[in-house]
């Protein structure tokens, strides 16, 4: 990657243009063709550096409800236990972490479902000591972007302001789920992109893009952009740092957390008698010293002294969840010894 590779992949990362030629207006930006931009564009997909370029929903708007799991797992069976969790179409990531509690994965299911049943499913499997279901109980922020161009690293400080949306009730309709599952997927790099889903939903591009944009104003969409994949990126160091914060102290712990750009995710989580970590922030670096520096420093300026770092050491599955495209999950009958 050139430092002008770099530079669109921070650009789309964020603010991907909700228009009918969508890499005309980023070449413009760039001052360069088109045809450039796209070739581009594919050499960093076929790279493995861009996964998906899509629109990212908010998975509690659309009626899903999801958690992160934590389980304690024999050593010789996390291999097995790892790639039977994976089957299940609500889990999109799984990762080895370096604790007793070491395999993280996250699980949604669609409105009607349970999720403690879907859980449960995996119960029959020998092997997993101890399972620990945290759902959400504040969400603080979400979104990654990996900053790609090393001399415009944002300083270790809580800069962000949070994204304003409208507040409106919204349930999704038959049509509704049709939008949703053109939407979420990976967008072609042709000149007109969205054409064929608004041609299949029977409609213009205009108003397929119109639907998007009222969407992201009311938060179901957080927002239509590139995911990157971290390690190719060159982000091989996944830290989930949990905090024991003071109960008093959660609502300002967490929002100050969301503001630092370092942190890509925030959330309270429920505590439990082996686990006194309620607040979760993630963040990806280049190294694991990095992911200790960065840190440090937030942690004297959130005043938090009470922490742990969880380095991912294996992912083993990073995807994400199709929405209203259910599929139902049932565990292996026949588990080996």
């Amino acid at each position: 990657m050139d430092k002008l590779d770099k530079e669109i992949l921070n650009e789309i990362q964020w603010t991907f243009p909700l228009d009918t030629r969508p890499y005309s207006a980023i070449a413009k930006k760039f001052q360069i063709s088109d045809e450039e931009l796209m070739k581009r564009l594919c050499a960093l997909k076929e790279s493995g550096v861009v996964r998906q370029l899509s629109a990212i929903f908010d998975t509690r708007r659309l009626g899903y409800k999801s958690a992160l799991v934590a389980m304690a797992i024999d050593a010789d069976k996390l291999d097995y236990i790892a790639s039977q969790i994976n089957r299940h179409p609500g889990v999109s990531h799984n990762y080895e972490r370096n604790h007793e509690y070491n395999l993280w994965f996250t699980l949604a299911v669609p409105p009607g479902s349970d999720l403690k049943s879907e859980i449960d499913k995996f119960s029959k499997i020998n092997g997993i000591r101890k399972v620990r279901m945290l759902p959400t109980i504040k969400l603080f922020k979400i979104g990654v972007k990996l900053e790609m161009v090393e001399d415009k690293k944002a300083a270790v400080k809580p800069s962000e302001e949070k994204k304003k949306i409208k507040e409106v009730k919204f349930v999704a309709t038959d049509e509704d789920k049709k939008y949703i599952r053109e939407l979420q997927k990976d967008l072609e790099i042709t000149e007109r992109p969205f054409l064929k889903s608004a041609q299949s939903l029977g409609i213009t591009e205009e108003q397929l893009l119109e639907k998007a944009r009222y969407y992201e104003e009311i938060g179901v969409m957080r927002r239509f952009a590139a995911i990157l994949r971290h390690r190719e990126a060159g982000f091989v160091a996944n830290g989930m740092i949990v905090w024991k914060v003071p109960e008093e102290r959660i609502e300002e712990v967490g929002a100050k957390l969301g503001a630092f750009p370092q942190v890509s995710h925030c959330y309270q989580r429920p505590v439990y008698a082996d686990w006194p970590y309620n607040v979760f922030s993630m963040v990806h670096c280049k190294s694991n010293d990095d992911v200790q520096k960065v840190t440090q420093d937030i942690e004297g300026q959130i005043d938090v002294h009470d922490y742990k770092i969880l380095f991912s050491s294996r992912e083993f599955k990073k995807t994400r969840v199709e929405y209203f495209v259910e599929h139902e999950f049932k565990i292996e009958e026949t588990i080996p010894a």
